[in-house]
């Protein structure tokens, strides 16, 4: 069966608006999911405990008799991390080592150690650099189990000196899921707690009798999941609001159409909305990989997923050549970008945007989701333009330091007290006014 993936050609006087029309994703801010998380974020800060377990109970099939019944103790964590086979073990251990070894260089090369600096008059400014003290991760549940996400969200946390991370995971039906329990336990996971939803959201922004409040929630979840975090910003932090995954693979034509079509599935096969998109200035090429496509696509377990996402959300662009792809490529700012071309560092040069980079023909996007070492955790729906892989830094805060000396003040002492007098603030005049000599 040939699949409808749409073409493009930078050519087309009818481009941009053709572009724009593929990258279009509305969120679904369905307003009933919002009243309802509203409903149940309401419920939750009012009733605490009561309300995470009736709420648990209804929407996971549970029996529970309590929320203190729905923590996993350490004991059983480390039961689930011995119960794997040795190889899915190693597997596991070696991410995890090559996500905080790389986050660990992160926290180095960030200037999270703070600064500060004296002036000539003895005046000291800085800034001093301190963790969250406490971290909420979101890892879904259910038929969606991702213990790769578990290492990505508490190891960058655990490396910026967050003393708790407490993690929240769904497990309908009461199924939990092994692998998802032996990466909290390799990574350091303080807590965990079978809930989630919106109900989990909020006992993590609120916090309960039994589940403390945290500083930050961070992960990603479903559209109630979303919602919810989306109203309780503020009072607590959050890491960011996800869409649908993203790749953008920018080729020379150089690359085994066979290893290109492959990479647009590993991301078509995560749901129907997600994105997978080829440029390249070969058009012979682009009809290779449509033929590898269609050849390959019937071995996929999730080729129906694939096809619509291909269908619906893919395209495949002829440009003039490697520098309109990358201007093409600032403009998308994907989620993951592959430069799969001879010279991939020439054209990541005039890369300004985008979640991450993948340099070569060997660097698949896969490698990256798991266990190459730099977060999973990116910017979609175009906020690479003015957003961050999740990292160390998003665990931390900064708070600016100011010793001023008795000289300093003379000096900031008459700059701050004219502007506050420009500005009609006479106390802050004054303030300034009866340090000076």
């Amino acid at each position: 069966m040939t699949i409808q993936i749409q073409r493009l050609d930078s050519s087309d006087p009818d481009f941009r608006r053709k572009l724009s029309a593929v990258l279009a994703f509305e969120a679904s801010e369905d307003e009933a999911i919002d009243q309802a998380a509203a409903r149940i974020l309401a419920d939750v800060k009012a009733r605490g405990d009561a309300a995470v377990l009736e709420h648990t109970n209804r929407f996971d099939r549970l029996q529970a008799q309590s929320v203190a019944a729905l923590e996993i103790g350490q004991d059983e964590l480390q039961r689930a991390l011995g119960s794997l086979s040795p190889e899915r073990r190693d597997a596991l251990q070696a991410a995890a080592k090559r996500v905080r070894s790389y986050h660990e260089r992160q926290k180095k090369e960030c200037g999270s150690d703070g600064f500060t600096y004296a002036e000539d008059d003895g005046t000291v400014l800085g800034q001093k650099v301190t963790p969250l003290d406490r971290v909420g991760i979101y890892v879904p549940g259910g038929k969606a189990a991702y213990p790769s996400s578990v290492l990505m969200n508490a190891i960058p946390a655990k490396v910026a000196g967050v003393a708790e991370v407490i993690m929240v995971v769904p497990t309908p039906g009461g199924v939990k899921n092994e692998l998802v329990l032996a990466a909290a336990a390799i990574a350091g996971v303080d807590r965990v707690f079978t809930i989630g939803g919106a109900q989990a959201v909020g006992a993590l922004a609120y916090g309960t009798d039994t589940i403390p409040q945290v500083d930050k929630i961070v992960g990603p979840g479903n559209a109630y999941v979303a919602a919810a975090k989306r109203r309780v910003f503020g009072v607590v932090g959050i890491d960011m609001i996800a869409g649908p995954s993203e790749i953008l693979v920018l080729c020379d034509g150089s690359t085994d159409p066979d290893w290109v079509a492959m990479d647009l599935f590993s991301q078509a096969e995560h749901d129907e909305l997600a994105q997978s998109i080829l440029v390249c200035p070969d058009d012979a090429y682009l009809a290779k990989v449509q033929a590898s496509i269609e050849r390959q696509l019937e071995d996929m377990p999730r080729k129906d997923v694939i096809r619509t996402s291909l269908t619906n959300r893919g395209a495949m662009v002829k440009v003039r050549d490697m520098d309109e792809a990358c201007e093409i490529a600032n403009l998308i700012a994907a989620e993951h970008l592959e430069i799969s071309a001879e010279n991939p560092q020439q054209w990541a040069d005039k890369i300004r945007h985008a979640g991450a980079m993948f340099l070569g023909r060997y660097s698949s996007e896969s490698l990256g989701d798991y266990c190459a070492g730099p977060n999973h955790v990116l910017p979609t729906s175009r906020t690479a333009r003015f957003s961050s892989p999740l990292g160390v830094y998003d665990f931390q805060k900064r708070s600016s330091i100011l010793n001023v000396s008795a000289a300093g003040a003379q000096t900031l002492g008459r700059i701050a007290a004219e502007l506050a007098y420009g500005e009609g603030l006479q106390a802050h005049a004054r303030s300034a006014e009866y340090r000076l000599k």
